[in-house]
C-alpha cells in the first residue's frame, strides 16, 4: 500500500529536513499519503494496526485514516508518548487529535509533562485548535494562556516554536482574543527568559 510509493531519494530527505529517524521510515511523500488514506477511508482498527508497525509513514496514514469520534484519552496518550520528531507529532495533531472528543483535556497533562514531543504536542494541538475548532469558547483559549506562559521559557527550539505559533493562531481567531494574546505576548517579551522573550516576538510582530 505504501511500499508503492516508496523513494529512496525522499527517504534519505527525512531525516535533515523532519527530523525523522530514516530507519523506520519508507520515504513516501505526504501527497502520496494523503491519496492512500482518501482510497481507504476512515478506519479505526486499521489506524491501530498501522501505528503498532512503528513505521513513520504507516503512523501518518494511521492519523489520516483514524476516526476522530472513536479515539480515546488512552489512545491519544499512548500515541503521543509515541511521537519521535515534530512532523509526526504535527501531523497527527493537526489531522487527528484536535477532532478528537477528548482534545481539549489534554492540553495540561501534555504541557507538564516534561518530554519534548509530548509537551510541543500540548501546543501543536492548541495551535490546531485555535485553526480548526470554530464552536470553541473564548474562555478555553484564555485559560490556555496560561500554559503558554507556564512553559514559554522552555529552551528547546522545537517545544518554543509550536508555543509561538499557537499564540499566534489564538490572536487570530477574533479581537479579544487578540488583545489577549498581545497582553500575553508583552509579558513574555518583557520577560527575565531568553526563549520566553523569542516566543513572545513572533505573536507582536504577526497578530498586531
Amino acid at each position: 500500500m505504501l511500499q508503492d510509493h516508496a523513494s529512496a531519494d525522499a527517504r534519505a530527505l527525512l531525516g535533515p529536513r523532519y527530523g525523522i529517524h530514516v530507519d523506520r521510515a519508507l520515504g513516501v511523500s505526504m501527497a502520496d499519503m494523503k491519496l492512500v488514506a482518501r482510497r481507504v477511508g476512515r478506519d479505526h482498527r486499521l489506524a491501530a494496526d498501522l501505528w503498532a508497525t512503528g513505521v513513520y509513514e504507516a503512523r501518518v496514514l494511521a492519523g489520516l485514516v483514524d476516526d476522530p469520534s472513536a479515539v480515546t484519552i488512552e489512545q491519544m496518550d499512548a500515541w503521543c508518548a509515541d511521537f519521535d520528531s515534530w512532523a509526526l507529532c504535527d501531523t497527527v495533531c493537526f489531522t487527528l487529535f484536535d477532532r478528537a472528543p477528548g482534545a481539549w483535556t489534554r492540553l495540561e497533562p501534555w504541557a507538564a509533562d516534561d518530554a519534548e514531543f509530548v509537551r510541543r504536542a500540548a501546543f501543536a494541538l492548541l495551535w490546531s485548535l485555535a485553526l480548526h475548532d470554530a464552536g470553541a469558547p473564548d474562555e478555553s483559549f484564555v485559560a490556555a494562556l496560561g500554559l503558554v506562559e507556564e512553559h514559554a521559557g522552555d529552551e528547546r527550539p522545537l517545544v518554543g516554536k509550536s508555543i509561538s505559533m499557537s499564540l499566534r493562531a489564538v490572536g487570530r481567531r477574533n479581537g479579544d482574543l487578540k488583545l489577549a494574546v498581545l497582553t500575553t505576548a508583552e509579558r513574555l517579551v518583557d520577560s527575565d527568559s531568553i526563549p520566553a522573550r523569542r516566543v513572545g516576538r513572533t505573536p507582536l510582530r504577526d497578530v498586531r
